[in-house]
């Protein structure tokens, strides 16, 4: 085979074989196709996309490039969970532990945050002390111990989509869904799930930002996940306006360990609920959602759910005690952003409060960059909520007076107040299995 005429082929729009596919996956982790040919290819998909057949091919031949779990030794059925990214979105590190007390074991590699969405890796990094890397070896054994382990993705896990995803950055071909599909599918199925539930977001803190968009997506990672013999469930979920109310590492540690004890805000509890929900029904733990929920809600009131929390940062290093006594690194410098009018807040822009964060140091601009664990934003309102002339909608954390000055100058007129109360959309929009 050569390069040059699979190019040709999906220029011109016809399909690729699974023989071709695997050919162009694997010559280019070896090096043998350079990234002019690879960026042309990727430029031919994002043009002619692919078929779900071809995109499930690719899928697979992406997560068959590096090394591939085997977690047939926890027993049950494993299952994971992924979300296309958002502002304030730290549904893991609260489904983890409820689904974990509810019988599920959940062994969970995760990424770090880039520009205005949050990663987890990154929040759990604001614990003191906390390991997230351990060795395959170390990630096993804990859950079998706890049934909750979260680390960041291994060295070696799908490198082609690593060097794919590289090429695609910079290329202008993100937002292709069969190479979107194709990157978030090969590292669940590299990382052992049987089943999988994906958290697709849409909407102005989101990738996706229209419903049909994250429709369309969420019915192609379903179709990929089904072809290759996991079961796939995923949730379209609402980002326009911040998860819960805190955005930054240490300020959403700080929120999770509230919601664990029954203290969460709602929307943060329905999304997670819901996915939770649907993770206990893909392992076999409860007949239906609903008995899922029951169990989920229970895992909070009876506080199995935090013990269990507490007991996964423990197990992996981490300063179990500095968050029950709230001792994380919070920034010292922080400032109110005053409502100018009474009446109702009006909808958020998530990206603009994510991109807020980032500036103050919570998020990065580069893979390289340094994030500032203590900086982010509070709402203290949010959409739908009625304000006071006078009283804070929002509350700035930056570790000294430039980097809140500048937080000041993104935070003006980013909140609207009126009159009347707006129309919030549902925060579950639909699930497609």
């Amino acid at each position: 085979m050569r390069m040059v005429d699979l190019i040709e082929k999906k220029r011109d729009g016809e399909a690729l074989s699974k023989a071709e596919i695997q050919f162009i996956i694997n010559s280019y982790v070896l090096g043998d196709i350079p990234d002019y040919q690879m960026s042309a290819w990727a430029m031919a998909i994002y043009f002619r996309g692919m078929s779900l057949k071809e995109t499930a091919e690719l899928t697979l031949a992406m997560a068959q490039s590096g090394d591939q779990l085997d977690l047939s030794t926890l027993g049950g059925r494993f299952v994971d969970k992924h979300s296309t990214g958002g502002v304030g979105d730290k549904t893991t590190l609260l489904l983890g532990p409820m689904v974990a007390a509810c019988g599920v074991p959940v062994a969970k590699m995760s990424g770090r945050g880039l520009g205005h969405t949050g990663g987890t890796i990154d929040k759990l990094s604001a614990v003191p002390g906390f390991r997230v890397e351990l060795s395959q070896e170390e990630f096993v054994a804990q859950v079998k111990k706890i049934g909750l382990s979260v680390i960041a993705q291994t060295g070696n896990l799908v490198p082609a989509d690593k060097l794919l995803y590289a090429l695609r950055d910079v290329t202008a071909t993100v937002s292709s869904i069969p190479l979107i599909a194709s990157s978030v599918m090969s590292k669940k199925i590299a990382a052992g799930a049987q089943g999988i539930v994906l958290d697709v977001k849409y909407g102005s803190g989101a990738f996706m930002k229209t419903i049909k968009e994250a429709r369309m997506l969420a019915k192609t990672m379903v179709s990929i996940g089904n072809t290759l013999g996991r079961q796939t469930i995923a949730v379209l979920s609402n980002m326009n306006q911040p998860l819960g109310r805190a955005v930054g590492n240490s300020l959403e540690i700080l929120e999770v360990a509230d919601a664990l004890q029954g203290k969460g805000p709602e929307d943060l509890m329905e999304v997670s609920i819901e996915l939770g929900a649907w993770m206990l029904v893909a392992g076999d733990a409860v007949p239906n959602v609903g008995a899922g929920k029951v169990c989920l809600r229970q895992s909070i009131k009876s506080g199995t759910a935090w013990n269990k929390f507490l007991s996964f940062l423990t197990e992996q290093g981490g300063d179990a005690q500095a968050v029950v006594e709230r001792r994380l690194q919070v920034a010292p410098w922080n400032l109110p952003i005053l409502a100018q009018e009474t009446g109702y807040v009006q909808m958020f822009d998530a990206h603009k409060i994510g991109v807020l964060a980032m500036a103050l140091g919570a998020g990065r601009v580069t893979k390289a960059s340094p994030i500032d664990l203590g900086t982010g934003v509070i709402l203290t309102r949010k959409a739908g909520e009625w304000v006071e002339a006078g009283e804070p909608i929002l509350q700035l954390y930056g570790s000294n007076k430039e980097m809140l000055e500048e937080g000041i100058k993104l935070a003006q007129n980013l909140v609207t107040v009126g009159s009347d109360a707006p129309e919030l959309p549902p925060l579950i929009e639909e699930v497609i299995q």
